[in-house]
């Protein structure tokens, strides 16, 4: 099925994902991710995340290379955002692009978002104002899996997905099991959020083709809406029973939507 590069959402490393990813790689793709954007010093987060963008498209450049074909990206919310972004600016290395519950924020709302980014204020009304007082260490790995299957965002969890999470997700540190993908750099990755989408794809318009999975009950992608993402995937969508993170609560429906969608780009190539 080809090189599929995939992109994590924000604060949860690739290999969080590790159910759904390996289920893809027995489907027959060449699965290749950054574990965590925001962590490279050559590559820190900034407005419009234009260095996590050229760090996509370095790595998929670099994958490209290596499997001697272009890549299919695949990205859950920001990993989505920032697949799209990639496609748009480096459309030589991309031969198409599935967006995973990744909502994206165009005409007045992103105006405001603007506006609101450049009076300094966006940290108040982001969701990084969670991000930066989340609880980030346990006393052991099994103490961080119950605490969080407790959580009402991680309770419907698949249990083996939430195991990756922190089993990878955390590491030693003072004895502790701590975060390892940081609250600071997941805060500035929530306040950096790009409010420049609609001006990026007027001048480089993607072509490649697209397709959105969202979750039925996903409250981030009813809150900004699809009417920027109907326009890119021209009527290929598909809904998924689930919230924003049903990646993780279904990891196999979703690698078969994956599926799904890619099939459907090559069935008309």
């Amino acid at each position: 099925m080809g090189l599929l590069i995939f992109s994590h959402g924000n604060s949860f490393p690739a290999s969080t994902y590790g159910v759904m990813t390996v289920s893809l790689k027995k489907r027959g793709f060449k699965v290749k991710a950054i574990e965590k954007f925001g962590h490279d010093s050559n590559y820190p987060v900034s407005d419009n995340w234009t260095h996590l963008v050229q760090q996509l498209a370095d790595f998929t450049r670099r994958e490209s290379d290596k499997a001697g074909e272009a890549a299919t990206l695949v990205g859950h919310s920001l990993g989505g955002i920032l697949s799209l972004m990639c496609a748009a600016r480096h459309p030589a290395i991309v031969r198409g692009l599935v967006m995973v519950d990744s909502p994206l924020i165009g005409g007045w709302r992103a105006g405001a978002l603007g506006a609101i980014k450049s009076t300094g204020t966006v940290g108040h009304v982001s969701p990084g104002v969670v991000s930066q007082r989340r609880k980030n260490s346990w006393d052991s790995v099994d103490a961080a899996f119950d605490f969080f299957k407790t959580k009402r965002s991680f309770g419907a969890w698949d249990d083996a997905v939430l195991r990756d999470y922190v089993e990878h997700g955390t590491e030693l540190h003072n004895g502790k099991r701590v975060l390892c993908f940081s609250r600071e750099v997941e805060t500035q990755i929530y306040n950096t959020l790009p409010h420049n989408l609609d001006s990026l794809l007027r001048r480089k318009p993607l072509q490649c083709p697209a397709a959105f999975i969202g979750g039925l009950q996903s409250a981030e992608m009813q809150r900004i809406g699809t009417s920027l993402t109907e326009k890119l995937v021209k009527g290929r969508m598909q809904w998924l029973d689930g919230t924003h993170l049903f990646p993780m609560e279904k990891p196999l429906a979703t690698a078969a939507a994956i599926e799904t969608a890619i099939r459907g780009f090559n069935n008309n190539l």
